[in-house]
């Protein structure tokens, strides 16, 4: 079963959602407090079966929120967000060498996040 660890920074509170083998599979923006971040958290698992909007293809489909939107960055590797039904970002990945590695990343969270524990670091 995976896990959010919540964590302080100087600026507020972060979470990231973390697989059973210990590995990171989104992290949150910064929320200005731990109830903001605990917000967050659960939209995550709220949204966790959204739809996924492939932006690497041409002439994709938009779809509506709540999605994941898949796309490449700067430095040409593939990163998914998860985008909450009022459009905010609520969480991101890494960068990936492969789209399919970043479609299992998406995966991991619809296996990881509905019954994962919240830690606080």
């Amino acid at each position: 079963m995976g896990k959010f660890v919540i964590r302080k920074t100087d600026t507020g509170y972060v979470f990231n959602l973390k697989a059973t083998n210990g590995e990171v599979i989104a992290t949150s923006q910064v929320y200005s407090s731990e109830q903001a971040c605990i917000g967050g958290i659960e939209s995550v698992m709220a949204n966790a079966d959204a739809h996924v909007e492939d932006q690497t293809v041409k002439d994709f489909e938009t779809l509506t929120h709540p999605k994941y939107e898949v796309y490449l960055d700067r430095a040409g590797e593939f990163r998914f967000r998860l985008r909450a039904r009022n459009g905010e970002n609520i969480a991101v990945s890494e960068g990936y060498t492969t789209k399919a590695n970043c479609l299992n990343g998406i995966s991991s969270i619809g296996k990881n996040a509905a019954e994962a524990e919240i830690v606080r670091e």
